[in-house]
């Protein structure tokens, strides 16, 4: 299978997409409509209030966006034309079933539709638990039912995350979960109990009259203390690996892939390089760094960085679309990089360093910043003596200073008239501590799981798939996926660095 059948295949399709308004549905949009002008229909699957609400969206949040220029460019004055011919907003949430769409709405899919893109998730690694478990759960429950009433569908696609393999370390295989499987032996998952557990949680915060804001905190503890149960280190990835579950046994005969990409970055090469939209992992850290909030992280340099362009992965999921369509099989594929072309955080490390010191952040008056090299500290032990004594120290010191001088009024009023003398140097140098503090702690939860990760994903399923469609390549269209094409430092100091300070900064 070529370049040119992967192209051809889509012409004359209908295909609905979930999650379009996100950073990859986006990219997966505008790549179909660029390459393929003759696709019959997209029907992009969108909340909102009503079918104006859901057009203006789309129209913002999609096709609006930097990158559809390449598409604009080529269709000249006909573009607003060609947009609507070609895409169709519904307005729908997975979270229900058929969607919540009305009767002819829903009779016009089922007849019409060949392909089912699920991409709507949320991605926030603590949520609160029942919203995650609608989302990424339930969703993926009602998006199989539906699927199962389309009379010509040739393919269901699945976007999930590699890292629903949680924290495990050496080769992690491409294969499905079966349903109950958790990764701490001597459990068992029911799903039905969770979604029970969530409702019983719920009925308890309504009968106590809790306020919105402790049943918020509520509902995220326990997403987390459930997921932990289990083996997942955050409720994203848990909730993401029971939606798998719920996939792979309500699916029958359907064809499914599901993609499992890694920490998907900026575009590698089309149509805008360096383009992306949402802070991911090592965006927060290079974001940190850039603006002087962060000097240090929990990173071993050893542990392999899985990253992984958006553009790779958009191509990755176009041709399994193509190579599987009609195949009444579940195929899973990880999107990956830390097999065939592996990178340090040492790469990172070093490059963002060169990139500043070649482009130096300025501050206030215009000046340039000279950046010292980021501090990785390899072990939790490590950082929490590190942080200790450049941190917390510091701002508990501040404020025995602040209750000491509060003894005596005389005293307190002395302090204040220093510190006013002073500019407030006191209460500016105690809340940059705090602010520095409370930031290092909220990454290091976020992301220790990862940046600490030791696994490494097998990719051999993809690998495959590769094969069959690099050597007829004809060249006019870009399907490339393959990592090993990567230079990272290339990578990194060319088109990531510049593309997070410019679209993310």
């Amino acid at each position: 299978m070529d370049a040119g059948s992967v192209v051809r295949y889509f012409r004359g399709k209908n295909i609905l997409i979930t999650g379009s308004t996100g950073f990859l549905g986006k990219v997966l949009v505008e790549k179909i409509l660029r390459v393929q002008p003759g696709v019959k229909k997209i029907f992009l699957l969108v909340r909102a209030t009503d079918d104006g609400s859901a057009k203006r969206r789309i129209q913002t949040e999609v096709i609006g966006k930097e990158i559809s220029q390449v598409l604009k460019e080529k269709h000249g004055n006909k573009f607003e034309q060609f947009i609507e011919n070609k895409v169709r907003p519904l307005v729908g949430d997975i979270m229900y079933e058929n969607f919540g769409l009305h009767n002819v709405q829903l009779k016009e899919l089922t007849d019409d539709v060949d392909i089912i893109v699920n991409g709507a998730a949320t991605t926030n690694f603590y949520e609160r638990y029942d919203v995650a478990f609608d989302t990424n759960v339930l969703g993926a429950k009602y998006v199989c039912a539906f699927a199962k009433k389309c009379a010509k569908l040739k393919m269901l696609l699945h976007v999930s995350t590699a890292y629903v393999a949680g924290e495990q370390e050496g080769l992690i295989p491409e294969k499905p979960f079966v349903m109950g499987e958790t990764l701490r032996e001597g459990t068992h998952l029911d799903i039905e109990s969770e979604l029970n557990l969530i409702k019983d949680a719920l009925i308890e915060l309504s009968t106590n009259s809790s306020s919105e804001k402790t049943e918020r905190r509520t509902m995220k503890e326990l997403g987390l203390k459930r997921a932990r149960q289990f083996g997942w280190p955050n409720t994203y990835v848990f909730t993401k690996a029971m939606g798998e579950m719920v996939l792979g046994h309500l699916r029958g005969d359907l064809p499914v892939v599901i993609v499992r990409p890694s920490i998907i970055t900026s575009l590698l090469k089309e149509p805008l390089p360096g383009w992306m939209e949402g802070i991911r992992t090592i965006d927060s850290v290079i974001l940190g760094y850039a603006k002087e909030s962060l000097k240090f992280f929990l990173v071993d340099p050893d542990t392999i960085m899985d990253v992984i362009p958006g553009d790779m992965v958009v191509n990755a999921m176009m041709v399994a679309m193509a190579a599987y369509s009609e195949k009444q099989a579940q195929t899973i594929y990880h999107v990956t990089s830390s097999l065939r072309n592996p990178a340090s955080y040492t790469i990172l490390q070093e490059t963002a360093h060169r990139y500043f010191v070649d482009n130096p952040p300025r501050g206030k008056n215009g000046e340039p910043i000279r950046l010292s090299k980021m501090r990785f500290i390899s072990t939790v032990a490590r950082l929490r003596a590190y942080m200790v004594i450049t941190y917390k120290l510091p701002i508990e010191t501040r404020m025995n200073l602040r209750f000491c001088y509060g003894l005596t009024a005389g005293l307190g009023q002395i302090l204040h008239l220093v510190n006013i003398v002073l500019c407030g140097v006191f209460s500016r140098l105690y809340d940059e501590h705090s602010r520095k503090y409370i930031l290092a702690v909220k990454m290091i939860e976020l992301y220790a799981p990862y940046t600490l990760f030791k696994g490494c994903f097998d990719n051999m399923n993809l690998e495959r798939l590769r094969m069959a469609t690099e050597q007829n390549n004809d060249g006019e269209h870009y399907f490339d996926f393959d990592p090993k094409t990567i230079d990272w430092d290339d990578y990194f100091y060319r088109v990531h660095i510049p593309g997070v300070l410019k679209y993310l900064a």
